[in-house]
């Protein structure tokens, strides 16, 4: 067998199902292998951050790796920006980059780069073939990193002759981490701090905010009164009625500082101590109070909720008991122009259970977020590294990782225009997604951060760079040439009616709600 096939083989047999792919010259090889090795699925995309977001939404949903398969230099770099978002995530993804010829690399012909310098801005670790002898072991190298916890990015650089050469075997078969258990001292002196009644938070993240941690949380929070706060860019959250929710720690610092006062200790669990999402005049960056003490229940690498479990047992912990709140069917008027909070109404009321929901609201998240709270269970998919062009892919990832359940994209119209590209790939696979675009033709977000920098520049030259009205975009049509049925809506009413019926069907289809702020 060639390289190509080697490789192939290798994640096969490791159980990576899924690739990703904008592929070109340097990786034709591995195209053709498909055709020779079952068992991979190949997604094509038509841009590289559709790849690295969707390899994103598919880690979060199967804690699983998928695979991403990139041209050169320059594929990389287009993918960057949501592999950036995926490192935050801390989810398993590998990627191969498929290089020039080892003899043609000394021409610095036109595509010619420095791809392990791009890799390493995203990647922890970071291989390039150097012998066609090597691809079985260092692909199953580069497996075996992508799932080292907390999970993260490992990058596979693959000449294109040592595609074509002839190989030796697949590489061998990568075992599956196993987290390190939390110091049971550890365990016990912040079970003796809880019951000495001081003014204590927990803070999750990770994979705590799934079922079992959130139950052990919700225990600690009934039985010792602790505050229980959300790191709110952890990658996946289980959410809705009849669930322990905990406060998501706030977007802008004030209120994150009034969540957060008053706190004599904060308690990490898979999370990092909160900071603002930007710096700003006269505001801090740290967000808890100055004199509070800083814990670490469990590391990133660590299994935060087993030390959950233990700490509920601790403290002899009781469950919980969790009200179920649920919204009201009918609080809107069907006449009545769309506002975030009456999308998020209609959403909440009507979201399916166990739907997939991936959040790129921007300004529109708090009001939408509200009553998300109230909606059928779900699992919530944030924006984790800020950076914009995150919600579709993930959602296509998110589709493909788990085909049973609805997927409902949240995206602002601003931000899905950096990787409308996603929409294509879900037509041609039939993704079960429902896109809901809140297109209110501006940058909003950018409205709220000129005032809160101190800017103030709302003349001509500064209103033009975050109006993205002129020209109007227009979704339906941009959706429909990409496969993917569409409809607008300007009221209540026609929100409500499509939003029910791309909800009744299976396949992707798209909403383009003009709001009205």
């Amino acid at each position: 067998m060639n390289g190509a096939e080697c490789l192939l083989r290798t994640l096969v047999a490791n159980g990576v199902e899924v690739c990703f792919m904008n592929p070109g010259t340097s990786e034709m090889q591995f195209v053709a292998a498909l055709d020779r090795v079952a068992g991979m699925r190949s997604v094509l995309c038509l841009y590289e951050g559709v790849c690295s977001g969707a390899a994103d939404g598919y880690a979060r949903m199967t804690g699983r790796p998928a695979a991403t398969l990139l041209h050169l230099g320059p594929g990389l770099a287009n993918g960057l920006s949501n592999f950036h978002n995926a490192r935050k995530a801390r989810s398993p993804i590998v990627s191969i980059v498929g290089e020039h010829s080892t003899q043609h690399q000394c021409y610095d012909a036109p595509l010619s780069a420095d791809i392990a310098a791009f890799a390493r801005t995203v990647a922890s670790e970071v291989r390039t073939v150097a012998a066609v002898s090597e691809m079985g072991a260092l692909a199953a190298q580069a497996l075996a990193a992508a799932v080292k916890a907390p999970g993260q990015i490992s990058m596979l650089v693959v000449p294109a002759d040592f595609s074509w050469s002839e190989a030796g075997p697949p590489g061998p078969s990568v075992p599956q981490p196993v987290l390190d258990a939390t110091d049971i001292g550890r365990v016990r002196q912040l079970a003796g701090s809880l019951h000495a009644g001081a003014a204590t938070g927990l803070l999750l993240g990770g994979r705590t905010l799934t079922k079992r941690g959130l139950e052990a949380a919700g225990r600690i929070a009934y039985s010792t009164g602790v505050r229980v706060f959300a790191d709110r860019n952890a990658a996946r959250m289980e959410s809705g009625r009849g669930r322990f929710q905990p406060q998501r720690i706030a977007y802008f610092p004030e209120q994150a500082i009034v969540q957060l006062k008053g706190l004599q200790d904060l308690v990490l669990v898979e999370a990092k101590a909160p900071v603002s999402f930007f710096g700003y005049p006269d505001q801090p960056s740290f967000l808890a109070p100055g004199d509070c003490r800083i814990h670490k229940l469990a590391p990133l690498d660590e299994d935060g909720t087993a030390a959950l479990e233990a700490l509920a047992a601790e403290c002899n912990a009781a469950p919980a008991q969790v009200p179920e709140e649920h919204g009201s069917a009918s609080l809107w008027d069907a006449e009545s122009a769309l506002t975030p909070d009456t999308v998020g109404t209609i959403v909440g009321t009507l979201l399916p259970h166990d739907a997939i929901v991936s959040d790129e609201m921007v300004s529109a998240s708090p009001a939408v977020c509200a009553h998300l709270t109230k909606a059928a269970q779900h699992d919530f998919l944030p924006v984790t590294g800020g950076s914009i062009g995150q919600g579709l892919p993930v959602a296509l990832g998110a589709a493909i990782a788990c085909p049973e359940r609805k997927v409902v994209a949240l995206e602002a119209d601003g931000s899905g225009m950096y990787t409308l590209q996603a929409l294509w790939s879900m037509a041609r696979e039939n993704a079960d997604v429902t896109v809901v675009i809140f297109a209110n033709s501006r940058y909003r977000i950018l409205d709220i951060e000129m005032k809160r920098t101190g800017a103030n520049g709302f003349g001509p030259v500064a209103e033009a760079m975050i109006d993205i009205g002129r020209p109007q975009i227009d979704w339906v049509k941009l959706s429909e040439s990409l496969g993917v049925p569409a409809t607008n809506a300007k009221t209540a009413g026609e929100f409500e009616i499509a939003f029910r019926a791309a909800l009744g069907v299976r396949g992707p289809r798209l909403i383009e709600a003009r709001i009205q702020s």
